[in-house]
């Protein structure tokens, strides 16, 4: 008899604790959706924003004011890209994917943000099992970073040595690149301080160890470790 009565307490508190729950399961689905909708809104006013600032460009030619804005829309960007990548992780899947054509997509996409940036890729025909949107964050945020804090005309080069891939650039450097990867760490005025922070999380996730080297002056390194994705 007591067997019975332990049982059904356990069955109605199971039961209570579903119907308490269950309320803030369907408030949390429904915060995510809100915020999908409103990440998605956010592009149409972004990306006017985008174009109206190379006309200024255009028309005014290089000016501080106007750089400023444009660093401003990129932080925004990237906290965007990010944000969705938290949403939707669980669905995330592995697939093979060809890392010659990816760099090439990534160099490109770059380089029409940077024309006076050179890039040299040296990555030959090899194929690499992993995620592909998360690797493709990995990347347009360390070389969105090469990009930004690289010197006038400088160069940024991509290359794979001993299972590791090398994206380099001849830029500023980083004073302290111990601390590069801590969240809220920058050394200037631009960028939020959590962009490489994710990317950490991210190579975590991918199972891709993540360093970097940097002189003041001459340039940065990140090294990506893909022995255990290459195939």
């Amino acid at each position: 008899e007591l067997f019975v009565y332990f049982i059904l307490l356990i069955l109605v508190s199971i039961f209570f604790a579903y119907y308490t729950i269950k309320p803030f399961k369907n408030a949390l689905k429904l915060n995510k959706e809100f915020v999908k909708d409103i990440l998605h809104d956010f592009n149409t006013p972004v990306t006017s924003l985008k174009i109206n600032l190379k006309i200024l460009k255009k028309k005014y030619g290089e000016d501080e004011a106007i750089d400023r804005s444009d660093e401003a829309i990129d932080n925004i960007l990237s906290l965007q890209e990010n944000l969705r990548y938290f949403l939707n992780k669980s669905r995330f899947e592995n697939e093979m994917i060809n890392l010659k054509l990816l760099i090439k997509e990534r160099v490109e996409y770059f380089h029409s943000i940077y024309p006076t940036i050179i890039f040299k890729n040296s990555i030959k025909n090899i194929n690499i099992y992993t995620n592909k949107t998360i690797f493709t964050r990995i990347l347009d945020n360390i070389i969105s970073n090469a990009c930004k804090y690289n010197k006038q005309n400088g160069s940024i080069q991509i290359s794979l040595i001993k299972n590791s891939l090398y994206i380099k650039d001849s830029g500023i450097g980083i004073n302290n690149s111990k601390k590069v990867f801590e969240r809220g760490y920058k050394e200037g005025k631009m960028g939020t301080g959590i962009g490489l922070h994710i990317v950490q999380k991210l190579s975590h996730d991918l199972n891709i160890p993540i360093k970097v080297k940097s002189t003041m002056d001459i340039g940065t390194v990140f090294i990506l470790g893909l022995k255990s994705t290459i195939r």
